[in-house]
Order: C-alpha cells, then sequence, then structure tokens
C-alpha cells in the first residue's frame, strides 16, 4: 500500500504546486493558502511512508 500512498501523495503535490502557481498568477491568495495546503499533505504522507519504510527495513 506505500506505493499507492506515495503515487497520491505525489499527485496531491503537483495539484498543490498548479493551484498556488496559479494563485500567484492572479493574485488570489486563498488559491495560493490552498495550494501550499495540498504540498504540505503530500509532504506529512511522504514523511509517515518513510518511517514505516525505516521500521519495516528495522524488522527485517
Amino acid at each position: 500500500m506505500g506505493l499507492d500512498d506515495r503515487a497520491k501523495a505525489a499527485a496531491k503535490d503537483v495539484a498543490g504546486k498548479a493551484q498556488d502557481a496559479a494563485g500567484k498568477a492572479t493574485d488570489n491568495k486563498e488559491a495560493q493558502a490552498k495550494g501550499k495546503a495540498k504540498q504540505a499533505e503530500a509532504d506529512a504522507t511522504n514523511a509517515k511512508e518513510d518511517v514505516k519504510d525505516g521500521v519495516k527495513d528495522a524488522v527485517d
């Protein structure tokens, strides 16, 4: 399931970057904030997956 979560996180990160860029281009602070929030969610998901991978490696 980790690969699936990482793929979803990557997609969310790309969407967040696009939304942030669109917000900057149109001077829409709300869109920028939502884009940055999506990127933060993706970072958190990746961090969670890194921890899970580290635990799995330690057990193996």
